[in-house]
């Protein structure tokens, strides 16, 4: 991707008890987006199991700069964890996604792709799309969500193929004009988000995601085992070095 010198991207990560997760997510972060302006603004709703003090320790080897650790005393919800980290946003596009290995990395730059080449409002993933999907889920859990987009697609019509999913690109000022009239709390809060967008005319552009989850976790090369091993144990330098070191794509 040729470098992008006049947008800068906010990334917001909700945590909780992501501890052993989110050295990995940082680190794909910065690997899919090299030549990229942004910032990770983690906020973490206090995660007993010592999340933020790993964040700390990633501040020593990224930079302070590139992530923001912005915390709450308890959980609260995952929209209004959103309105929290979009006050500390100073790109003018920011992006939502999981920190539970879900959202992978490496579709970043397929967002702002697209978003640069059709001028849209809104980027979002999709999974019910030829192409898309994820291979790891029980049947449960693609029933329900599968059953969630049918029936919301009948009813209310939104224009997009996947209105569960959480992994989006907005504009800025987008963001901010949805999300101040958004009354849904949970993962409802995300169907919400993407009917008033397209009820207000935002132009929405798709971007299709397939995810092994379960070959994501038994693949993750050496250079994320090593990395988020190495955070927790060994010293900021030779994490520094393992974090620039380019190591092959998984």
């Amino acid at each position: 991707m040729e470098k992008e010198k006049k947008n800068k991207y906010s990334i917001i990560v909700p945590t909780y008890n992501e501890r052993l997760n989110i050295a990995l997510i940082v680190y794909l972060i910065f690997k899919h987006l090299r030549d990229v302006d942004f910032e990770i603004i983690i906020v973490d709703d206090g995660s007993p199991d010592g999340t933020q003090e790993v964040v700390k320790q990633l501040q020593q080897v990224y930079g302070e700069d590139h992530i923001l650790l912005r915390p709450r005393a308890k959980k609260l919800g995952l929209g209004t964890a959103y309105i929290h980290g979009l006050k500390h946003a100073s790109g003018n596009f920011v992006v939502i996604m999981d920190a539970d290995l879900s959202h992978h990395p490496k579709y970043l730059p397929s967002f702002i792709k697209k978003q640069l080449e059709t001028g849209a409002s809104i980027v979002t993933g999709t999974r019910y799309v030829k192409g898309g999907g994820v291979h790891g889920w029980n049947l449960r859990r693609k029933l329900t969500s599968r059953g969630a987009n049918v029936l919301a697609q009948t009813l209310l019509w939104p224009g997009v193929s996947d209105l569960t999913g959480s992994f989006r690109l907005y504009k800025k000022s987008v963001l901010e004009d949805i999300i101040s009239s958004v009354v849904s709390k949970g993962y409802v809060f995300q169907m919400e988000m993407i009917v008033r967008a397209s009820r207000k005319g935002y132009h929405i552009e798709e971007v299709v995601l397939y995810f092994k989850l379960l070959w994501f976790i038994i693949k993750i090369n050496i250079h994320g085992l090593l990395l988020c091993a190495l955070v927790h144990f060994t010293s900021y330098n030779i994490v520094t070095v393992l974090a620039n070191f380019d190591w092959p794509e998984f």
